[in-house]
């Protein structure tokens, strides 16, 4: 079995969803998707050429010819890796149908029939769109005549916004509770919660006041039978975060994500050391080596790898096998569409030290009918049902994805 081509497309949600297919002589097409980046569907047309012609069942050797054609034979980060991580996904479900096996039983079998799904739930709100470089757009799924301003994500100065209201974070809690979801995450980071200089990193204890304030409302709402995660997106100093985590040991998080700038090993020790909150990290670090430190160290205490950019399931694998050999869970992070969901929720299957994983999109009207093959909603009462066809499980929905594409991205052209 030979590849004969690689085809992209680019699906808007709340971010860029961007699908990877391999297609073979043999009529096997296997799906994939990547986290996003600026010009990835440019870096993915760029790597066809070195796969076209080999077996796409020889998925660690391609995972390092891809490797070493496009870092100089040294790199351990950056975008290409979430071309890859597409690349690799989609080679899987190659191998899954061609063995007419799921994916999750090529990565060892199954600890577990469902994956355990938390709600990532903003800031009380529903996210916006957002385009490869995190400015939001007014999504082609957004209500007809829906107000829109378009802005950067990581720019908005210290009151340009409303401050976030105790009350949105109680109805949002309540309403994602009531949909079945027993873990819930809540951004920190949010208008009112901002220093007085948004930019050096530091919290005054009026920020610090509201932060608690708005978990304490979700937690007086649905405390008592649902775990509660915070994310702090890297925004805030070592001594300020420590801060913040102590005010909120009382509400028995189930972790405090991100709350230094991910490439500070010893910032995130410092925190880690200082707070009975368990500390998450791992969306923006990539393959084993980029985790290898900070799980040694016991640096943090939940690991939090994306499946679309960390490196492919092989490379989550062995950090999740590392991690628990230091009694670490895991809680994959997790933006993507049913595609990814799906491919990581075989990899959650598949390792004993799975502890959550992440949906992002719960206000995206069209997600459950991106792809075909499996009971909708996909996501019931907080699971997946792991899939049981060969490979990753479900097809896309071209009509779907077509509708909400890209215009300016080919679609599988």
């Amino acid at each position: 079995m030979k590849i004969v081509r690689l085809r992209t497309a680019v699906v808007e949600g709340n971010f860029d969803w961007t699908f990877v297919r391999i297609e073979t002589d043999e009529g096997l097409r296997g799906l994939g998707e990547c986290f996003f980046a600026p010009g990835l569907t440019s870096i993915l047309r760029s790597l066809e050429p070195l796969l076209i012609g080999e077996d796409p069942r020889d998925i660690h050797r391609l995972f390092r010819k891809l490797q070493l054609a496009t870092s100089g034979a040294g790199s351990v980060a950056g975008i290409i890796y979430n071309a890859i991580s597409g690349i690799e996904a989609a080679l899987w479900d190659v191998l899954g149908q061609w063995l007419d096996v799921p994916i999750y039983r090529l990565l060892g079998g199954k600890f577990r029939d469902r994956v355990r799904v938390y709600a990532d739930c903003h800031g009380g709100e529903a996210l916006e769109s957002l385009d490869e470089v995190l400015r939001s757009r007014p999504a082609s799924w957004e209500p007809k005549g829906a107000a829109h301003a378009a802005r950067d994500y990581y720019g908005s100065e210290a009151g340009e916004d409303p401050p976030a209201s105790p009350d949105d974070y109680r109805r949002q809690a309540l309403k994602k509770r009531a949909q079945g979801f027993t873990a819930l995450k809540f951004d920190l980071d949010v208008p009112g919660t901002e220093g007085p200089d948004s930019h050096n990193r530091a919290l005054s204890n009026r920020a610090i006041d509201h932060m608690v304030s708005l978990i304490g409302a979700v937690h007086d709402a649905v405390g008592k039978d649902t775990d509660i995660a915070v994310d702090c997106h890297w925004r805030y100093n070592a001594s300020d975060v420590v801060k913040v985590a102590r005010e909120l040991e009382p509400f028995r998080l189930l972790w405090l994500e991100d709350p230094v700038p991910p490439n500070n090993t010893a910032a995130l020790k410092e925190v880690s050391s200082k707070v009975r909150v368990p500390i998450a990290t791992g969306e923006n670090l990539f393959l084993f080596e980029g985790f290898e430190e900070i799980i040694a160290q016991h640096a943090l205490s939940v690991v939090t790898p994306d499946l679309q950019k960390v490196g492919g399931l092989s490379i989550a694998q062995s950090i999740a096998q590392f991690a628990d050999v230091h009694t670490m869970p895991v809680a994959p992070h997790n933006i993507s569409s049913p595609v990814g969901t799906l491919a990581a929720a075989h990899f959650c299957a598949s390792i004993p030290n799975f502890l959550a994983l992440e949906f992002h999109a719960s206000e995206v009207p069209f997600w459950n009918d991106l792809v075909e093959g499996l009971p909708k909603p996909i996501i019931q009462n907080g699971f997946i049902s792991l899939p049981e066809k060969a490979g990753l499980g479900v097809n896309l929905n071209e009509e779907v994805a077509r509708r909400y594409a890209r215009k300016d991205e080919p679609f599988f052209e």
